[in-house]
């Protein structure tokens, strides 16, 4: 009797010893900064992995050049940006960097007017209004490709990113696309030398602040402006078609080829129907996983995360209004994750 108690007790010791060794996999951590653009999906995303796999990801939203820098620091395992690094700064950051498109958004323009009017704007007075130049909601400019509206004699005051932004880098890349004006004397960036307005951190703030203050218009994207209830406006593309931010238009204006690397910008789209202010949003990782003491078993979370991102997460972007990956984007990024490495060998066969 006492041989087979004992016999029990070894039996269920080697059973607690084996979960043992396997809680920190089950317990495995991610984590991961950057881009306010896609976080309402990410947050879903990154809650449902866990939920499925036992994962948590740790995602802070602090903006494309937070999460650019936190990764070349090696804080985080991963890094969110709308902007896509360039060649200078990938090489000065001593190892190669992928970047994988997660999905893509509208960045839409927004404001705070008596009794919030669906506006139509061009091109021009866009970037005339951020420049300072259209100073008034009644500019003769602006009224008369809004006929029917009444537009209100107060003073514009614009609201943009206080911080470094992917989402001023889409907007700043399709104003220099469209005026010269802009592109001479503001250019385009992740933080930019603004002529005029109020500084806000992250879409969340910038959101925040225009519905603070009345007369105010200011760019962010566009589930931001939904879940706020506030208007957004309707913008005449190349074709010369107005066109509202849908994930169908922002799709229309997805379907451009797509570099190997996947770093392309969609502003501008000579779509018909296409939204001309979109733009893919990127996750951002070292190609060689072997860094910092990472083990192999970090590094193959990573890539499980990122391939699930890419294939089943794809169904949870639209709910949130964003566009799913087109199926070239999903196949490019495929092969990207699994050119990844540790210690030279493939993470993914």
């Amino acid at each position: 009797m006492e041989d087979k108690t004992m016999r029990k007790i070894l039996v269920l010791l080697t059973v607690a010893i084996l979960f043992a060794s396997a809680a920190p996999a089950l317990a495995a951590e991610l984590l991961g900064a950057g881009a306010t653009f896609p976080y309402p999906y990410y947050s879903k995303l990154f809650d449902t992995y866990n939920k499925e796999k036992g994962v948590k990801i740790n995602y802070q939203a602090i903006g494309s050049g937070g999460g650019i820098r936190q990764l070349l620091q090696k804080t985080v395992d991963f890094g969110g940006t709308d902007a896509f690094m360039s060649d200078k700064k990938i090489q000065e950051a001593g190892a190669e960097i992928l970047h994988i498109p997660t999905c893509l958004g509208a960045v839409v323009v927004t404001y705070n007017l008596p009794t919030s009017p669906v506006l139509k704007l061009t091109p021009d007075i866009i970037a005339d209004i951020f420049m300072g130049n259209i100073k008034a909601w009644n500019d003769e400019r602006i009224a008369k490709i809004n006929p029917g509206i009444t537009l209100p004699a107060m003073n514009i005051v614009v609201v943009h990113r206080s911080d470094g932004s992917g989402t001023t880098f889409i907007f700043s890349d399709y104003l220099s696309k469209v005026n010269r004006q802009w592109k001479e004397n503001v250019g385009r960036g992740k933080s930019l030398n603004w002529p005029t307005g109020l500084g806000a951190k992250g879409n969340p703030g910038v959101a925040g602040l225009i519905k603070q203050v009345p007369g105010s218009v200011g760019y962010a994207e566009l589930i931001y402006a939904l879940s706020n209830n506030m208007p957004v406006s309707i913008i005449q593309n190349k074709s010369g078609t107005f066109v509202k931010p849908s994930i169908n238009s922002v799709s229309l204006a997805a379907n451009v080829p797509l570099p190997d690397d996947t770093r392309v910008t969609i502003t501008d789209t000579d779509a018909k129907e296409g939204y001309s202010i979109s733009g893919f949003t990127w996750l951002i990782f070292y190609k060689e996983q072997s860094y910092n003491s990472r083990t192999m078993e970090k590094a193959t979370a990573l890539m499980n995360l990122l391939m699930y991102t890419v294939h089943e997460g794809q169904k949870l972007a639209e709910p949130l209004h964003y566009a799913p990956l087109p199926a070239e984007a999903v196949k490019k990024a495929e092969t990207i994750i699994k050119s990844a490495t540790f210690n030279g060998n493939k993470i993914v066969k």
